[in-house]
């Protein structure tokens, strides 16, 4: 199989694994496990009381098992199929910690900090690690990854000037790219503080999850509301007006759930006023794409956005894993032994 790859995201919270036809892109199988980052680095600190084994063999042994299942289920041997790997797994949690690559940061992936280990009797497979990118004051592992590949994807390699491309997820990322080059990027903790608003404060009570993935137009004005609100009072104020919409019966529960997350949403989004900023990429998957959509709306930026549609976000990790993959064949850093 000398034209497949294994590609694995890793994540804080998630694990994905595809084998995928190098030429075409094409995933030929996955695996996909809710054990991150977070709790594999816990298992092996757990494991490592007791038994000595280090950081990157306990990693490489959680790998060899999903590789092994990934080839089960595809009834072949992926012994010797190299691996990319990218996301959290180059983190101070992960397989091994490596340096940020900095700024200006080419989004052709030409200058993505790698490290190269060669294959194990124990591990049959050469593996490339992905270091992220970083500022002054900011950081990513992923998104960089994921940025290579929707400009290979959607063919925006001729946009010389300057865009901001957003990646929305508990960690948002506006990233700006001017003549090619990740010039600077800031991350937003939306969605966390989301979750922690929603599950872990006194606002828990003044909101009820969906109970369907039916959004219905009431709901959708509830979560207009709150991203008007988010122009009218600081973030502080604005999320104690939450509990006062269930007080005095401003709005239903449900409502105010949508209303919680325009609120948020609307505070990331108002970063890209004055309209005259630069133009806007929003690259969103298909659980938030409708609500970025929506503020972006309210807040009269749509027609300055390119929207990617969000079929192609789950793509534009691979495209970027392989891109990258194909520009480091010569490996640039040896691991130590």
């Amino acid at each position: 199989m000398s034209h497949t790859l294994l590609c694995c995201d890793w994540g804080t919270s998630s694990f994905r694994l595809r084998l995928v036809n190098k030429d075409t892109r094409q995933i030929l199988g996955e695996v996909i496990n809710p054990e991150g980052i977070a709790s594999t680095f816990n298992a092996w600190k757990n494991q490592a009381k007791t038994n000595g084994v280090s950081r990157k063999q306990f990693f490489q042994e959680q790998l060899r098992h999903h590789i092994q299942n990934l080839a089960a289920k595809l009834h072949t041997n992926l012994d010797a199929t190299p691996l990319v790997l990218s996301g959290m797994a180059s983190s101070s949690l992960g397989l091994e910690e490596l340096p940020y690559a900095e700024l200006p940061f080419a989004v052709d992936g030409s200058q993505a900090g790698i490290r190269h280990f060669e294959r194990q009797p124990d591990f049959p497979h050469d593996l490339l690690l992905i270091s992220g990118i970083r500022t002054d004051g900011d950081v990513m592992r992923g998104e960089e990854t994921q940025l290579v590949g929707l400009i290979h994807l959607m063919d925006l390699a001729g946009i010389t000037g300057e865009s901001i491309f957003i990646f929305p997820g508990t960690h948002s990322k506006h990233i700006t790219v001017r003549q090619q080059q990740v010039i600077s990027f800031q991350t937003f903790m939306t969605g966390e503080i989301f979750n922690l608003m929603a599950g872990a404060s006194i606002l828990k009570d003044s909101i009820e999850s969906p109970d369907s993935a039916e959004i219905k137009e009431p709901e959708l004005n509830g979560f207009r509301s709150g991203v008007r609100e988010s122009g009218n009072s600081t973030i502080l104020h604005g999320l104690f007006t939450v509990r006062t919409n269930q007080l005095f019966r401003n709005l239903t529960k449900k409502q105010n759930f949508y209303y919680l997350s325009g609120l948020l949403i609307g505070t990331e989004l108002r970063s890209l006023l004055p309209k005259e900023a630069a133009p806007i990429i929003l690259s969103s998957g298909s659980n938030l794409f409708k609500f970025y959509k929506l503020a972006l709306e309210e807040l009269q930026l749509l027609n300055d956005t390119i929207i990617i549609p969000p079929e192609f976000i789950d793509k534009a990790t691979i495209a970027g894993q392989v891109t990258i993959f194909q520009q480091q064949q010569v490996p640039l850093i040896k691991p130590t032994k």
